[in-house]
């Protein structure tokens, strides 16, 4: 529900006091419609004891500059006493001792709230590929992808669970779901971030990222984090390269958002300069299409090869096809790749910044979950380039498409001119000309249409049952797929067409099969009231805890009709029929 989401940003949080903040967080998480952006949620005591310590600490004088602010860390990076996944149950290990860039953060005094959703392996950049843990959709809009691999870290940033999280970024993770879920991305230069304690995907190139709502929140964290200040004053970028002839893949809102963006940075004072961007393409593919794909081999293909059936069957493939390198491949690649570093270092002689489309276009979900590598390979065409010539990059928002999908642009530089880069782009989004935030631009355009709400269903309309068009015809969109609590029992009703009722019994039920679904005010509101007696509306437990709107039935009419509880779900009764 768009209108509902409050932006969380550092000074809001600083201002309330640590145990407020874990008291916040706790009830934020609780009530987020997007439970799969996490992998793991540290329980509220556990963070209230935190907080006490830090405002004791406070209390005591000592200098914390990010006391008591809640923040998330993917679910790649090592948390002292929390599993570390990648996304993968069966790789899990608890570390003793957490990633440097977290321990900085705890001791300036921030909150650690949970770990976050990732594709697994850090291996994508669609948020689809973590198949033990669930897809993360657009938060704008479910239809469309959140964008990956940090896609857990962007969601809960872009939906005010936390008012910053960590990423990794080797080929665009920390910048395309950034641009997908209209938040900031800061890509710094390699090595200002430390990758100890990360679980590494192509360590030549991996960076830890920061997710924020503003680039002075992204600044904050970057100054908590890096290994060492700025060796020079900020030199503001006057001469900015654009891209001539860039490939939008047909979305003709996201060309004239960046039409409007060049036109912004020219109000600016800056001078934009036409640049060939063969090279930008050249070196992106060198990451995904070259030998230098078998550090991913080094990294994990052992656990792939013995755990096959845990890892998404797109990151198999990935795996399978950089195994065919040989050692002289690798040798070539890097060869080609120190070529295109010396092609491009010219290029900071007639420029100090790009500006590029962070995402072209953002692909949906269906898309994404029809063809493993196409939206991939598209989502990082102006992404993946930064890391293999060791640039910097900052992701900002920039508008939204018709379609409610919030549109971005990077600043990209020299390796070392991250604080320009963040000076220029805080210039770029500052309200005196900036673009329109997204609350203005997508929640109260037209409230009804931004908020959705969830229902759960458990028969004739789940996926290929008789009703399910009644959802879709609405314009719904399947959330997950999942069960109940172990405390409900399952009847067949004498219905035309045949439907079950669902009623909860605590102690004497089962778990049963169900979808939540996602509907906007409008469609929820038709949806129900065409519902018959004897079911009705109320409030389903699931799974996981969590306690979704769904329909129940009436208890007189089950006395006389057949319980099926013990197929587990409507489906499972349905085919036993046949």
């Amino acid at each position: 529900m768009v209108e509902t989401w409050q932006c969380w940003t550092i000074d809001t949080a600083r201002g309330a006091g640590a145990e407020a903040n874990a008291r916040e967080a706790s009830a934020r998480i609780a009530a987020s419609e997007f439970p799969e952006a996490w992998i793991a949620v540290v329980p509220e005591q556990d963070l209230r004891t935190r907080a006490r310590a830090i405002e004791a600490q406070v209390a005591a004088g000592t200098d914390l500059p990010l006391a008591g602010v809640p923040f998330a860390v993917k679910d790649n990076i090592d948390v002292a006493g929390m599993p570390t996944t990648a996304g993968a149950p069966d790789f899990a290990y608890v570390p003793d001792r957490s990633a440097p860039v977290v321990e900085q953060l705890l001791a300036a005094g921030a909150m650690l709230v949970g770990k976050t959703n990732l594709d697994q392996f850090a291996t994508g950049l669609v948020g689809t590929r973590s198949p033990a843990y669930g897809a993360c959709r657009n938060p704008y809009r479910p239809e469309y992808i959140a964008g990956g691999s940090s896609s857990g870290s962007a969601v809960v940033v872009a939906t005010g669970q936390v008012p910053f999280a960590l990423g990794t970024d080797t080929a665009g993770s920390g910048r395309v779901p950034a641009a997908n879920c209209g938040i900031v991305g800061l890509k710094p230069t390699a090595g200002l971030l430390s990758t100890a304690g990360v679980v590494p995907a192509m360590p030549s190139f991996d960076c830890v990222s920061v997710f924020a709502s503003s680039i002075a929140d992204a600044a904050d964290v970057f100054a908590a984090t890096r290994r060492a200040p700025a060796h020079h004053a900020v030199r503001p970028p006057k001469r900015i390269g654009v891209p001539r002839a860039l490939e939008w893949f047909g979305d003709d809102d996201a060309r004239r958002l960046f039409e409007d963006a060049i036109a912004r940075v020219e109000a600016l004072g800056c001078t934009v300069v036409d640049i060939d961007a063969a090279w930008m393409y050249d070196a992106g593919a060198l990451l995904y299409g070259s030998a230098l794909t078998a550090e991913r081999v080094g990294s994990f293909g052992a656990f792939v090869d013995a755990h096959p059936d845990g890892v998404h069957p797109a990151i198999r493939e990935i795996l399978r096809r950089a195994g065919t390198h040989s050692a002289a491949d690798v040798v070539r690649a890097w060869s080609d790749l120190a070529a295109a570093r010396d092609l491009v270092a010219p290029l900071w002689a007639s420029v100090e910044t790009l500006l590029v489309p962070t995402v072209a276009r953002v692909p949906t979900y269906d898309e994404a979950m029809d063809d493993w590598f196409a939206p991939s390979a598209d989502l990082g065409r102006y992404t993946s380039f930064v890391n293999p010539l060791g640039m910097s990059a900052v992701a900002t928002p920039w508008g939204v498409r018709d379609t409610r999908v919030p549109f971005g642009v990077s600043f990209v530089g020299p390796a070392g001119a991250d604080d320009d880069l963040l000076e220029l782009a805080g210039r770029f989004t500052a309200d005196d000309g900036g673009a329109p935030s997204l609350s203005a631009a997508i929640g109260p355009v037209d409230a009804s249409a931004a908020e959705r709400f969830q229902i759960v269903v458990v028969g004739a309309h789940l996926t290929g049952q008789p009703l399910n068009h009644q959802l879709t015809d609405l314009g719904g969109v399947l959330v997950a797929s999942t069960t109940t609590a172990s405390e409900y029992r399952l009847f067949a009703l004498d219905t035309v067409p045949p439907k079950p009722g669902l009623q909860r019994m605590p102690g004497a039920g089962a778990a049963i099969e169900v979808e939540v679904w996602s509907l906007d005010a409008a469609g929820l509101g038709r949806f129900v009231a065409a519902i018959p007696a004897p079911l009705g509306v109320g409030k389903v437990t699931l799974a996981d805890g969590s306690q979704v709107t769904g329909f129940l039935c009436e208890p007189h009419v089950t006395a006389t009709a057949r319980e099926i509880t013990e197929f587990g779900g409507w489906r499972a009764y349905v085919a036993s029929l046949a």
